[in-house]
């Protein structure tokens, strides 16, 4: 029994152990945006406090900077540009912001396609 648990805890320590999965939501933005402003006033002081909030918490980045190590399935042209992100790689986007109610509907149906289910704890 004593060879069993010292294999196991020297497979545990030597084998690597497989990462959570990072789910995030990214926005690029830029300088003068008219539409990310909108947005800003609109939805981003509730977003953290909504389960889509919780289960793909929001990351930034400058359409203009460095751009995040993500693997996107296709170039992003627009701000605001909403991009679901799930391991480091695009499972859905939403380009530009269609006002609050389209953007709610838009961002459940693209959790949705993803497969990725809402924390739904408060």
């Amino acid at each position: 029994m004593k060879t069993l648990n010292a294999w196991l805890i020297t497979a545990l320590l030597v084998l690597p152990l497989p990462a959570f999965a990072q789910t995030y939501l990214l926005m690029a933005e830029e300088a003068g945006c008219a539409w990310c402003a909108r947005w800003n006033e609109e939805i981003s002081h509730i977003y953290p406090k909504t389960a889509e909030g919780r289960t793909a918490p929001l990351q930034r980045y400058d359409l203009h900077g460095a751009a995040p190590d993500v693997d996107f399935a296709q170039k992003v042209r627009f701000t605001p540009t909403f991009i679901l992100i799930h391991d480091g790689t695009e499972v859905g986007r939403i380009e530009g912001y269609p006002g609050e109610d389209f953007f709610w509907s838009l961002l459940t149906m693209m959790f949705e396609r993803a497969g990725i289910p809402l924390d739904n704890t408060d």
